[in-house]
């Protein structure tokens, strides 16, 4: 099944909601990139050497919404890497972690996996996935969220986005989430 971002391509996707009529209204909406590549991966061991897919990329997009801090909207495109053609499931997976560039870190938001490619939606910190589990994370002791839309637009240095499949279970692709507006 071909997805509504893959039928008319990401950059159009992209440039509609840059350019809604909120936009046209004067919104000023939060922007996030990342480039993701497999050389951005981050092994599990003190060695340096490439950990993801050497061929793989991609770019993700997370967008704050107006007037809501518990809600974020994504795009995420990847390419070059294994299982694209498969469902979710077996370590196929997508999310947004926190950690610095170079480290690794807890997973904070579930992203839907980017089967043929790519994958969107608009999510809040009380969404419920269809396997029961909150999109937003929360610790295990407290029950507090792991991080917040607000947390993740405002500081998006702090967080990366990362692709799992069977052959990379660590992630084959990464990327550092930045606002778009800054070089």
């Amino acid at each position: 099944m071909t997805s509504p971002v893959q039928k008319v391509g990401l950059p159009v996707v992209l440039a509609a909601l840059l350019a809604s009529p909120a936009a046209m209204a004067g919104h000023l909406n939060v922007v996030l990139e990342a480039d993701l590549s497999g050389r951005q991966e981050v092994g599990p061991g003190p060695d340096s050497r490439i950990a993801g897919d050497p061929n793989g990329r991609g770019e993700a997009y997370v967008f704050g919404i107006d007037g809501s801090a518990t809600t974020f909207c994504y795009v995420l495109q990847v390419q070059g890497i294994g299982e694209l053609d498969q469902a979710p499931g077996n370590g196929r997976m997508a999310h947004i972690h926190r950690g610095a560039p170079g480290q690794n870190g807890p997973v904070v938001v579930t992203l839907a996996w980017p089967q043929d490619g790519a994958s969107a939606d608009c999510i809040d910190e009380s969404r419920i996935l269809p396997n029961g589990a909150p999109a937003f994370a929360r610790d295990p002791a407290t029950g507090a969220l792991r991080a917040t839309a607000l947390e993740i637009l405002t500081e998006p240095g702090e967080y990366y986005v990362n692709v799992h499949n069977a052959e990379y279970p660590s992630g084959v692709v990464r990327g550092q989430l930045r606002d778009a507006l800054e070089p």
